[in-house]
């Protein structure tokens, strides 16, 4: 999924999601050839499910 799908899905800004990655707690990414950064669903969604639940 890209960035923005991210953002949409948890309706979120998209500075807050590199501040996330800035401080290591975004879900991993994978950044292509050109340079725009992926995240595969399964680890969005066990990032999701490892949140605290009081977070998420």
């Amino acid at each position: 999924m890209s960035v923005s799908s991210l953002c949409d899905e948890l309706a979120i800004a998209r500075s807050t999601f590199y501040d996330w990655r800035a401080k290591n707690t975004a879900p991993p990414c994978i950044k292509l050839p050109n340079g725009e950064l992926r995240i595969r669903r399964v680890d969005f969604d066990a990032w999701l499910n490892a949140l605290p639940k009081d977070a998420a």
